[in-house]
């Protein structure tokens, strides 16, 4: 049986040997990462940190067999850390940095099986000797791997920070109103300002932690659904909350309303359910903050009333509601006045205040408004004689009055609604 010193001694030597050929070994380690792995070659810049970490990394690996030295006392090369935060800079993604290294294991195991080759030592030495540097390696190999994944996290997530909050200053320099450069900003953004926009609110009302990155993704996909040209604009508002910018081509606005309902349909697909609030279709600049204003309009009504998880600007009534229900209390205090008893949060007077929105929204029309609710005219003409009573006063002198009450009603809900009045218990 050879003795671990025998062993210990041929490995030093096949080391020695591979590492006065550093440059070699480095070069057919780096042409195999580069030709497999791309994206780790995107420039001259890159590729030449890829270079030093190649060689680098050889370099202590048999280093540390020549002096044997323990792979958890080893610490990644210099140049390894600053590879991984570049790539982190540049956004290629993690997986890339590891299979790189995996690749330089596989090709490095490989010279070193052909170097013992090449040394002819005897069977039982050779086995031995491949042994102990692969074990040595695959631990080398893995303990880089953590490291620098590491230092590629805690970057990716130092840079996107500093990214995104230079560019959420940029969008509420836009949203401001403020006269501004619009190729410029176009730039500092990374968006198409000139363009068709619609904005978007989406958020998680009732999830806690950190929900941007569900968010984010909900937005990258729908805008790959909708196949737009160009990637959305998404910035947070707060850790559940962000706003984005989807761009359309031009000839979408005003002839293509259709955009909306896709984005609602796929609002309601989703798995993770998000609330979206929607503003409508607009282009340029102006369309950029008119379609935000909508959107965030649309989201604080719905906030408010906790009932609609997809809204949009464009649905009848809405952004109405939306401007009239600014001060919840007061307008539920509003509504209760105007509607009395039939204000209340049940559901035979939620089924009078539908009759009797419709049929104020026909212009008084028994016949029209039943076509819509499919209600007989005499059916029609006693629900609505019961909602007056209910109401408990005529609606001629303020029908004005009454149809904003039950549009408020409509998109509120309970938030402007009355509990049961004491005759109604």
């Amino acid at each position: 049986m050879t003795d671990e010193s025998t062993i210990a001694e041929a490995a030093i030597g096949i080391s020695e040997r591979l590492y006065a050929r550093l440059a070699e070994t480095t070069g057919v380690i780096e042409d195999m990462v580069a030709s497999q792995s791309p994206e780790l070659t995107g420039d001259p810049a890159l590729l030449g940190l890829l270079h030093a970490t190649v060689a680098a990394n050889v370099d202590t690996y048999f280093s540390a067999i020549r002096h044997n030295i323990p792979v958890a006392d080893i610490a990644a090369p210099a140049v390894a850390l600053e590879h991984a935060r570049r790539l982190a800079q540049r956004g290629v993604p993690v997986n890339a940095l590891v299979r790189g290294y995996r690749l330089g294991h596989s090709i490095a195991l490989q010279l070193v099986l052909e170097e013992i080759r090449a040394a002819q030592l005897e069977p039982d030495l050779s086995l031995s000797v491949l042994g102990q540097m692969s074990t040595l390696m695959f631990g080398y190999i893995d303990e880089m791997s953590q490291q620098v994944v590491a230092v590629y996290q805690i970057e990716r997530e130092r840079w996107l920070e500093s990214r995104n909050a230079v560019r959420a200053l940029r969008v509420r320099e836009i949203l401001s109103g403020d006269s501004l450069d619009v190729d410029t900003m176009t730039t500092a953004i990374r968006y198409p300002l000139r363009r068709t926009h619609v904005a978007i609110v989406v958020w998680y009302p009732d999830s806690g932690g950190d929900r941007l990155s569900a968010a984010e993704g909900f937005i990258k996909h729908l805008a790959e659904s909708l196949a737009v040209h160009g990637a959305p604009l998404f910035i947070p508002a707060d850790n559940t909350t962000g706003w984005a910018w989807i761009p359309l081509p031009s000839t979408t606005w005003p002839d293509e309303p259709g955009v909306v309902e896709q984005i609602r349909g796929y609002a309601l697909a989703a798995a993770d359910e998000p609330w979206v609030a929607i503003g409508d279709p607009m282009p340029g600049v102006q369309g950029f903050r008119r379609s935000h204003q909508q959107a965030l309009a649309a989201h604080s009504l719905a906030v408010a009333s906790g009932s609609a998880r997809v809204s949009a600007a464009g649905d009848p009534g809405l952004s109405a509601a939306a401007l009239l229900g600014g001060d919840v209390e007061a307008a539920r205090a509003w509504v209760g006045e105007v509607l009395g008893p039939l204000a209340c949060a049940t559901e035979p007077d939620e089924r009078l205040r539908e009759t009797l929105r419709v049929f104020l929204r026909t212009g008084s029309s028994f016949k029209a408004a039943g076509e819509l609710l499919h209600f007989h005219v005499n059916t029609m003409k006693y629900r609505i004689q019961r909602a007056v009573e209910r109401r408990g006063r005529p609606i001629a002198e303020d029908r004005l009055d009454v149809e904003i009450a039950l549009l408020l009603c409509q998109w509120y809900g309970t938030a402007v609604l009355s509990a049961l009045s004491p005759g109604d218990e």
